[in-house]
C-alpha cells in the first residue's frame, strides 16, 4: 500500500520513478522494477530492528531516480541488496552502469558500521528543473508537505533508535516537520570529510578510521 501511494504521486517538474518510464535509458517495465525493489527493502527492513533511519533531501538524477532506491546508484544496488540480507534487486536501466559520487560516500561508509540502517529522502521522488530531466532541484514545501503522511508512517513503521539528516537542507526540512535528527554535512560538494567525520561520531567509530578515510578521499582513492 505504501509503495502503491508512493507511485500515485504527481507534481510538475518532478519523475516519480515508481510509475514513470525514461524512454532513453529506463527498460520497458522499469516502474514496476523500481516498485518491487523498493517494496523487498521495506518488506526486509519491517521484519528487522532497523538501528537508524538516513535521510538525505530528494532523489538524485544519477542514482534513486534510476534504481528506486535513496541514496543508491547502480554501481551500488548489489551492496543494497546485502544490507538486510541477500534482496533480489534489479537494475531497471539499460546501458552502462552510471556512478553517483553521493552513493560511492554513502555506501563507503555504510560498509564502516555494522548496523541495520535504512536510507531515505525526506521528498521520496525526483525533482528537477523545467525541460531538464537530468538535473537536480531542491524540493518545494508544498511538495514536502504533501510526502509529509508518507515519511511519518515509515518512521512510525521502521522505529529507529536514531535519524540522521544528512545535509543542512534534509535537516532543516526535518525540523520544520517536528522530527527529531542528528545532522550531519552532506558529502557532496568537498563535504565527503566531514560527512565521514559525523558518522564516525555518532557511531563511535575510532578516529583513526576517520584519518584513513580522508587520505583514501585526498589520494583519489574514492
Amino acid at each position: 500500500m505504501f509503495v502503491k501511494e508512493l507511485a500515485g504521486l504527481r507534481f510538475e517538474d518532478v519523475f516519480n520513478p515508481y510509475s514513470e518510464r525514461c524512454k532513453e535509458f529506463d527498460r520497458h517495465d522499469a516502474p514496476r522494477i523500481r516498485q518491487k525493489n523498493l517494496r523487498l527493502v521495506i518488506d526486509k527492513a519491517l521484519q528487522t530492528s532497523v538501528d537508524t533511519l538516513w535521510i538525505a533531501r530528494d532523489l538524485g538524477y544519477r542514482g534513486g531516480r534510476r534504481t528506486g532506491l535513496a541514496l543508491t546508484d547502480e554501481a551500488h544496488l548489489h551492496d543494497h541488496s546485502h544490507l538486510y540480507g541477500d534482496l533480489p534487486l534489479e537494475r531497471a536501466t539499460k546501458g552502462p552502469v552510471v556512478v553517483e559520487r553521493t552513493a560511492k560516500v554513502i555506501w563507503h561508509t555504510l560498509k564502516l558500521i555494522d548496523r541495520p540502517i535504512f536510507l531515505w529522502n525526506v521528498f521520496p521522488l525526483h525533482p528537477h528543473e523545467a525541460n531538464d530531466p537530468r538535473s537536480n532541484r531542491c524540493h518545494t514545501r508544498l511538495e514536502r508537505e504533501v510526502c509529509r503522511p508518507l515519511l511519518v508512517r515509515l518512521i512510525a513503521g521502521l522505529r529507529p533508535k536514531l535519524v540522521v539528516a544528512i545535509g543542512r537542507d534534509a535537516e532543516q526540512a526535518l525540523a520544520d516537520m517536528g522530527i527529531a535528527a542528528s545532522g550531519v554535512r552532506h558529502p557532496s560538494y568537498g563535504g565527503q570529510s566531514d560527512f565521514i567525520k559525523g558518522i564516525c561520531s555518532i557511531y563511535g567509530l575510532r578516529s583513526d578510521i576517520v584519518e584513513a578515510q580522508k587520505s583514501m578521499f585526498s589520494d583519489g582513492l574514492l
